[in-house]
């Protein structure tokens, strides 16, 4: 299914859609509202819209503050800053109080293109990953983004959601649904299963699951959307059905989803795994296809590393 809307579009328009009947949703912004798209927010609830300029750690006390008077504070900055910038206030103020703030890392990993190396985050998972009780999660199109605010909102606790901004193709129908901690089985297959996160690498799972097929190889594809708390059955079912995994993510290898699989894994069911991601490098400048490229992150990549860990299965 094809989407001609950006994925900051969606994320406004839903926020919106949930400020329009929960008074107590706000927005934060430091100094990059039109990067977030959330314009729109802004121009339809002014009175509920701050803009706390460049100073993130102190955007994400305010939000934390807002939150101990009711409020669902949504605070939104680049990827790099919302974890490295912020983390020990939303470490504290937010997560240690308890509270319910909301905040969105925008331009994760490669997808920040052109901004830089300073500004692509591989990192960031791995930063939110060893918060106490945090929600981490990162949709992959407009409908799973949707559907995955809609859960944050409702979730009783702080989240922490990576969002692309740009379009993307649409993966899902208007019909299917979503929960925060549940992975999305998108094929069922025998040979390998292929696990991804995101926009861009749930695509090039599906891409790489195509090209294993024309030669007669069978692969399980699921957009493991939220990276925690790591959807545990799920894991340990495709273990057992398919007895080889792949993890595919646009972040660091450490710490982020290829190492949540792993620790389900090897405490439970042993079992032979690979993990693409970004290996101890730091981001640099590029377009998309160059970045995705230089770091591995293809369907190319996964499609041969699906190729060894079954060889891996198979003790060869």
């Amino acid at each position: 299914m094809n989407n001609t809307k950006e994925m900051r579009t969606v994320y406004a328009e839903t926020l919106c859609h949930l400020a329009e009947t929960d008074n107590r949703i706000v927005l934060l912004e430091a100094d990059l509202m039109r990067a977030s798209g959330t314009q729109t927010f802004k121009a339809q609830f002014p009175n509920r819209t701050f803009n706390i300029g460049v100073a993130e750690a102190n955007m994400v006390g305010i939000a934390a503050g807002l939150s101990t008077t009711g409020k669902i504070p949504f605070a939104n900055t680049f990827a790099s800053f919302a974890s490295r910038r912020t983390f020990d206030q939303f470490f504290i103020s937010a997560n240690y109080a308890r509270l319910n703030v909301k905040l969105v890392g925008t331009d994760p990993g490669v997808t920040a293109e052109l901004n830089g190396g300073t500004h692509m985050a591989f990192e960031d998972l791995g930063l939110m990953r060893i918060i106490p009780n945090l929600v981490v999660f990162e949709p992959c199109d407009t409908i799973s983004l949707r559907e995955l605010v809609k859960c944050s909102a409702v979730h009783k606790g702080c989240t922490y959601m990576r969002l692309h901004r740009k379009t993307t193709e649409n993966i899902y129908d208007e019909s299917d649904t979503f929960e925060l901690g549940k992975g999305k089985v998108l094929r069922t297959g025998q040979d390998v299963a292929l696990m991804a996160t995101g926009a861009v690498m749930v695509k090039e799972a599906i891409k790489a699951a195509d090209i294993l097929a024309a030669e007669d190889i069978s692969a399980s594809v699921v957009d493991m959307h939220t990276i925690k708390p790591i959807d545990r059955d799920l894991v340990l079912h495709l273990a057992k059905e398919n007895g080889a995994i792949v993890t595919c993510e646009n972040h660091q290898i450490t710490n982020g989803l290829g190492s949540a699989v792993a620790e389900v894994l090897v405490e439970s069911m042993p079992t032979p795994m690979v993990r693409i991601g970004v290996k101890e490098l730091f981001g640099e400048v590029g377009s998309l296809d160059y970045l995705m490229k230089r770091f591995e992150l293809t369907a190319e990549t996964i499609y041969k590393q699906a190729k060894f860990v079954i060889n891996r299965k198979k003790g060869k």
